[in-house]
């Protein structure tokens, strides 16, 4: 299934396994007949239903939604190796603390309620009727140093358009792995037909808004004293990358 897809259901059934499943990241496969009070006839039947229709995969009685993302890609930059690709539900530790070196000085706001959003629903990845959220990493030897993430509505009048944020943990910056998880996110928005995708950021951030420009975002408008920071009331930039 692709994250783009609004998942539709036929029976209450098959939603209430969907959304269980979609809710927990993973779930043992009787957990989850058990929370949603089927028959052992009826699950079967609605769960092979959702199998066919591509939504959720079983990996040995472990149920978890099967979303198609992209592939595992290797770079390689003066001699340092590492991964990019699609997160799963077991990066969720290493990318949380990931999101919170990078922002731990306070003014990647927005990253901040990422990982506040994380912790909250205790998942990676979501892809419901109302957003999907798409998580790509970098790993070093299994260990997430950086991510690139795609907030998606998906209502309608706002299906072109995506949030994205993207960092890096602070002792493995300047190794070109933040610009490897930014074209990553560009290239997967483009290809599944985004127009238009934004980050904010504090204007107290020169060197988080240099790096956008660089990779060809602009600033779109300004919303006056927005965040309070360390006590002082700062201006957010709201940037945008606009795809031809």
């Amino acid at each position: 299934m692709d994250a783009v897809e609004r998942p539709t259901f036929e029976t209450s059934a098959a939603m209430e396994v969907y959304q269980y499943v979609e809710r927990h990241g993973t779930a043992a496969r009787h957990r989850v007949r058990e929370a949603v009070d089927l028959s052992p006839e009826a699950f079967e039947e609605t769960l092979t239903h959702l199998l066919s229709k591509g939504y959720i995969e079983d990996d040995g009685g472990t149920l978890t939604l099967a979303l198609d993302v992209g592939s595992v890609e290797q770079h390689t930059t003066d001699g340092l190796t590492y991964t990019i690709r699609p997160a799963r539900n077991d990066d969720f530790e290493g990318l949380v603390q990931t999101i919170r070196n990078v922002s731990s000085d306070g003014t990647y706001v927005v990253a901040e309620s990422v990982a506040e959003q994380l912790l909250y629903e205790d998942a990676v990845t979501r892809h419901n009727t109302v957003e999907s959220r798409v998580f790509f990493v970098a790993t070093i030897d299994g260990e997430v140093v950086g991510w690139c993430h795609l907030d998606i509505p998906q209502l309608d009048k706002l299906r072109e358009t995506a949030q994205l944020t993207v960092g890096v943990r602070e002792e493995r910056q300047g190794q070109g792995i933040g610009s490897q998880l930014m074209e990553r996110g560009l290239d997967w928005a483009r290809a599944n037909g985004y127009r238009k995708l934004y980050n904010s950021v504090p204007a107290i951030t020169e060197n988080a808004m240099v790096f956008l420009e660089e990779h060809g975002w602009h600033t779109e408008g300004i919303r006056r004293n927005h965040y309070t920071v360390d006590g002082e009331q700062v201006d957010e930039v709201m940037m945008a990358y606009t795809f031809e």
